[in-house]
């Protein structure tokens, strides 16, 4: 589980803790991570991954991979730092991929194995001043899929959760930095922006996003592979 010391990673955690799983948590932030650590009962990985070599040195004997860690930076593609972008697909897209790479062996030789993809509805649509955050979650769907299609008959499966706008430290800090983009207040921001296109009208628990991740974790879902379920109150649906 990667992103794992708040928000949706340590939902997730725990949803999987609780059903039983032994849970590897990866994140740099070290004090939630050993508040997650200790709340699940998990094995604590301090861990940049952006760095390569840090990533692919992870764990690979796991049954389970939730690739969930990621960040957020808004500003207009002309002003967008080309470093933050490189770090966020580093972070986003390279990250899961070298842990994927990693992982599928194990996986293979087993016989089944699941991994999760914590997208966003960003991976399916677009809004202005996110243009790494938005093709970065596009390239993790349309990696995804290309492992669903190679995993397939080996008891592999490949799938994206994506949730809309969650109630999370990292949704927090978007609303603010929204609102100085758009020189409105927070509060407008919110009703306005993130949840103008939300039938549900409010924002989404990272439970019920911890939850769907469970679900695809069942041996049930063995035919539910390469797709992307939308847990976002109707946001895309608009």
């Amino acid at each position: 589980m990667t992103g794992a010391a708040g928000g949706i990673g340590r939902a997730c955690a725990e949803r999987l803790a609780a059903a039983g799983l032994h849970v590897h948590l990866a994140d740099v932030d070290a004090e939630g991570l050993a508040e997650a650590a200790a709340a699940t009962g998990g094995r604590a990985h301090l861990v940049d991954l952006t760095d390569e070599a840090a990533a692919a040195a992870l764990p690979g004997e796991v049954d389970v991979l939730v690739n969930n860690a990621g960040v957020q930076y808004v500003a207009p593609v002309p002003e967008f730092p080309p470093a933050e972008f490189r770090r966020m697909h580093a972070l986003m897209v390279h990250a899961p991929f070298l842990l994927a790479r990693r992982v599928l062996p194990y996986m293979y030789g087993r016989g089944w194995g699941r991994i999760v993809n914590i997208s966003s509805v960003h991976g399916l649509r677009a809004s202005a001043y996110k243009s790494a955050y938005v093709s970065a979650k596009h390239a993790l769907e349309g990696l995804s899929k290309v492992i669903a299609v190679e995993a397939a008959g080996r008891g592999v499966t490949s799938n994206c959760v994506s949730p809309g706008y969650v109630r999370t430290p990292l949704v927090e800090r978007q609303i603010a930095e929204l609102a100085r983009a758009h020189r409105i207040s927070r509060e407008e921001v919110t009703e306005q922006v993130l949840l103008a296109r939300s039938p549900l009208g409010r924002l989404v628990d990272a439970a019920d996003v911890a939850e769907t991740a469970a679900w695809l974790c069942g041996p049930h879902t063995a035919a539910v592979t390469g797709a992307s379920l939308t847990v976002d109150g109707g946001w895309t649906a608009t």
